[in-house]
């Protein structure tokens, strides 16, 4: 099947793939909210300009990113950690977008966590050649709480490792719309992307969009 046929809303199904304990793929979760996604993403964009962080080694992150919220993700040399404010323009973040809070709950309800309201939105811009190595997500201040992962634009593959970095990952591809909602005994769990592949999406061009909510404080 080509990437523009899995694409495209009118063929997509709705359904929920599990991976692991607390942990699913909700295929076209997102397909509904699509034109508000997007607009909100564009304030958020406007607002908080996407760039390419350093790692606390000096080296560049290929991914750019940008941040919601009432904490922002960021790295530089001093590490890795959540901050109050840009340091970009030295302002607060752009509030989360009622849209992104929305799905966001509704995603991790339909994965069996209720109540969930993030205070952290970290958004990743791919373009081909662009990947992120396995990580664990740990500078959270809880792991009670779910993760919520929004993929947008071009298709993805998707790691889902173990609870260690040499652990066998799922290679999950995910499509415009796809939704991956992570928590409990799946939290900690290593994940990544591989690189991007070339290719066009009708509405993001040669992009993939991935938004990440958490709850951080």
């Amino acid at each position: 099947m080509t990437s523009d046929l899995f694409d495209a809303p009118e063929l997509r199904q709705r359904w929920t793939e599990p991976l692991g304990p607390g942990a699913f793929v909700l295929r076209g979760f997102a397909l509904d909210d699509e034109a508000a996604l997007l607009s909100a993403l564009d304030v958020v964009i406007a607002a908080a300009p996407l760039r390419h962080m350093v790692t606390p080694g000096g080296f560049e992150m290929s991914v750019a990113m940008t941040n919601c919220g009432r904490l922002g993700w960021v790295s530089d040399r001093r590490g890795y950690r959540y901050d109050e404010q840009d340091p970009l323009s030295g302002l607060a973040w752009p509030a989360l977008p009622g849209v992104f809070l929305g799905l966001a709950a509704r995603a991790a309800s339909a994965a069996g966590f209720e109540g969930f309201q993030p205070d952290a939105c970290l958004v990743n811009q791919y373009q081909p050649g662009t990947r992120l190595s396995l990580h664990q997500d740990r500078n959270e201040r809880d792991y009670g709480a779910p993760i919520v992962s929004i993929s947008l634009g071009l298709p993805a593959v998707f790691l889902f490792g173990g609870d260690e970095r040499a652990d066998k990952s799922l290679r999950v591809q995910l499509g415009h719309g796809d939704v991956v909602v992570w928590g409990g005994a799946s939290r900690l769990r290593y994940h990544g992307v591989l690189p991007l592949k070339e290719g066009e999406h009708p509405v993001l061009g040669r992009r993939r969009i991935n938004i990440t909510l958490r709850l951080a404080g």
